[in-house]
């Protein structure tokens, strides 16, 4: 009892209040597929130091990002994180901030995410950001959510070249907040895909993700004006927020919300997280914005000070107000983020891109030319999408075993599409050496000969 202090009364009161019969329905969202049947097969108590030996052990059994020919992307990218950034957040002034509720005792944290909105403002080529949101999954849905309140509309349409995880998340909003979403099929090198013809006075907004899931770079300036048109807002995802050193921006074609995963910059892969949302808009929207945002003011004497400009949220005052049950924001990912974009600085960025979008078309050209191989994608950054001969996921096993990371078969994000299948997913980011190229397409031969 000194552990589990509720008596079976107790969770029978909270069951009832919350309107389940059991514990089990609390969970009824969580596929049976992803649940334990039992306990997870450890060892009872033993001292720290057994404790790190067997843990030392497994975590041995992994292949580590560092040391072997890596080409996974996906929507988490590895990239050099300069050693400053990780020394910089880890001062105890940062390490431990929180929530910047008094403004007068939290100005350091305040004036770095006002920074970093201005950041991604500057990157996104919108007029407003937030200070962060907890990925770009969940940016992506409130986004969404965010273009259904300024809209007072219902039906969303999602572009099959968005991420099928992001999808997924709109998904369930869709579910219990209630509003319609029809999602395109996803097709790996189809440029044919016109949203413009499902887009009516009902739509809320259009999402899109720029470049694309399967590494494609569109123009959807003409969509804009088709959305604007009839009313409807136009959403554009960023899950490589490296890419903006290279392409045009979303602010650029006419995009009215912009949700994006900001990890690539100062955030390491850490197996899935943390990661660091981004949201952007343009100004005359920034009342519905979900989150918090840093402003830029005056005290009385004149000084220059910032504040939480705007932070209608579930634990403030104006609770019935808020625009999304966000209570937090990734403010140390956030941080990380600012540092290592400011290091870089705008020549840096484009420099930075320019590596990585020339990797990626060094190794293309090189998988190209194995028998078999069909590059699917005409126009791309630093991902594209192949179709192999065989089916992809036999050839990504075959050649870790030989210590190449060869990237993502689509497979696995869509296992019910056997038309995907021989799909394969690449990523070639400035991590990558020539050494590694020649290691990938030798084993990539041999694997396919």
């Amino acid at each position: 009892m000194r552990y589990l202090p509720l008596t079976d009364r107790d969770r029978a009161e909270m069951l009832a209040a919350i309107g389940v019969d059991s514990i089990d329905a609390l969970f009824a969202d969580v596929p049976q597929t992803a649940r334990r049947a039992g306990l997870v097969d450890l060892p009872k108590a033993m001292g720290e130091l057994e404790v790190e030996r067997i843990i030392s052990r497994m975590a041995s059994r992994n292949i580590a990002a560092g040391s072997v020919p890596f080409f996974i992307g996906g929507g988490a990218y590895r990239h050099h994180i300069p050693a400053a950034v990780d020394h910089l957040v880890q001062r105890g002034e940062f390490l431990t901030s929180y929530t910047p509720y008094q403004p007068e005792l939290a100005q350091g944290t305040l004036q770095y995410l006002f920074e970093f909105q201005t950041q991604v403002a500057l990157l996104t080529g919108m007029e407003v950001a937030n200070a962060s949101l907890y990925d770009g999954a969940t940016a992506c849905a409130e986004a969404v959510m965010m273009a259904n309140r300024l809209t007072r509309r219902r039906k969303v349409v999602v572009s099959g070249a968005l991420h099928p995880h992001y999808r997924e998340v709109c998904e369930t909003y869709a579910r219990f907040v209630g509003f319609e979403l029809g999602a395109l099929d996803p097709a790996p090198g189809d440029y044919s895909e016109d949203l413009t013809e499902r887009v009516d006075r009902d739509t809320s907004c259009v999402v899109v993700q720029n470049p694309g899931f399967f590494g494609d770079i569109r123009d959807y300036s003409d969509l804009a004006r088709t959305c604007h048109e009839a009313g409807a807002l136009l959403v554009v995802v960023v899950t490589e927020i490296l890419s903006l050193g290279a392409i045009v921006s979303p602010g650029e074609m006419g995009a009215d919300i912009v949700a994006a995963e900001g990890q690539s910059l100062g955030n390491a892969l850490n197996f899935g997280g943390p990661h660091l949302g981004l949201l952007a808009s343009r100004n005359k929207f920034v009342r519905q914005m979900p989150g918090r945002l840093a402003g830029q003011t005056v005290d009385a004497d004149g000084r220059r000070g910032w504040v939480l400009t705007l932070s209608t949220r579930e634990q403030h005052i104006r609770r019935e107000k808020a625009t999304s049950n966000i209570c937090t924001n990734s403010g140390l990912c956030a941080l990380a983020f600012t540092i290592h974009l400011a290091l870089l600085g705008e020549t840096g960025l484009s420099r930075l891109a320019r590596l990585n979008h020339a990797a990626a078309v060094a190794l293309a050209e090189r998988l190209e030319r194995i028998p078999g191989v069909q590059l699917l994608s005409a126009a791309f950054f630093n991902e594209f999408a192949l179709r192999l001969p065989c089916p992809a996921a036999a050839v990504v096993d075959a050649l870790a075993a030989k210590g190449v990371l060869a990237g993502i078969p689509v497979s696995r994000f869509y296992p019910n599409r056997t038309e995907l299948a021989e799909s394969l997913l690449v990523a070639a980011t400035e991590m990558v050496t020539t050494e590694d190229l020649d290691c990938f397409e030798q084993q990539l031969k041999e694997a396919l000969s």
